[in-house]
């Protein structure tokens, strides 16, 4: 791996324990203002100094994260359907590698649908993001995406997806948790960070998701409705960093969550 994309991952994924606590907040490039997101800024702002990196698109960069802020940001570079449309996985890349390099991102991330209608355009779209990207010395995050179908989030199909990502040349991937998450993580040569998903039920429900995660391989999370949807944001980012920095049990981060809300 060339210098610079490491050390640009590196900032994403920290060294000293090998993991990462990514705040997303592009949900808005499909689905729009979405609950507790409708103010990007605001929902931004008060959990910026606790996330390891940022995901998010180039039009909320701009518009609702300050410039002096010393955060990575992972660029969200696909798009073009939306949540109304037909489907989902009709993506292409929306941004080109010139206008991440100068937003100063630490990686781009892009969608690939694999299984679906348009399988070859987004796993092309990959191919093409990875060779523009390690021109400059940026890391690829490829997301396993699976649309409106939630019920593909087994263990065969994003074992698939992932290696497939990593054979590619992304230079991590993000997925989703599922039983024998292990088997997923031993099959990738990249490092893999799991999707917070849906907002959860209960706080302690996404504490175990995400040491579970940690436990069989994964290098960390890129939640977001889950922490910013939660009626104390704060106090849930500082818990699910306690899990995945710290090794903290659920049980334990439940109790950083209660003494920090």
């Amino acid at each position: 791996m060339d210098w610079g994309l490491h050390n640009r991952l590196s900032r994403i994924i920290k060294p000293d324990t090998h993991r990462t606590v990514m705040l997303a907040v592009d949900h808005g490039y499909f689905l729009g203002p979405t609950h507790k997101l409708e103010d990007a800024r605001e929902t931004i702002k008060p959990l910026v100094s606790y996330a390891d990196a940022l995901m998010l698109t180039r039009g909320i960069l701009r518009t609702s994260v300050d410039s002096g802020v010393d955060v990575p940001i992972v660029l969200r570079v696909s798009g073009g359907s939306s949540i109304i449309g037909k489907d989902l996985s009709n993506e292409g890349i929306t941004t080109c590698i010139e206008d991440a390099v100068r937003l100063n991102v630490a990686a781009v991330a892009l969608s690939i649908f694999v299984g679906t209608d348009f399988e070859h355009q987004t796993l092309m779209n990959l191919a093409t993001l990875v060779d523009q990207a390690q021109a400059y010395g940026i890391p690829v995050l490829a997301v396993t995406a699976v649309g409106k179908e939630l019920g593909k989030r087994d263990v065969r199909f994003l074992s698939l997806s992932c290696r497939i990502a990593a054979e590619l040349g992304a230079g991590f991937v993000k997925t989703y948790y599922c039983d024998e998450f292990e088997k997923v993580t031993e099959s990738c040569p990249v490092p893999v960070v799991i999707a917070g998903g849906p907002k959860l039920e209960t706080e302690l429900d996404a504490f175990k998701m995400a040491h579970d995660a940690v436990e069989k391989g994964a290098a960390g999370v890129d939640m977001g409705r889950n922490i910013w949807q939660s009626e104390h944001p704060v106090a849930m980012i500082k818990a699910v960093r306690a899990v995945v920095h710290q090794n903290m049990t659920p049980d334990e981060a439940l109790d950083v969550f209660e003494k920090n809300k």
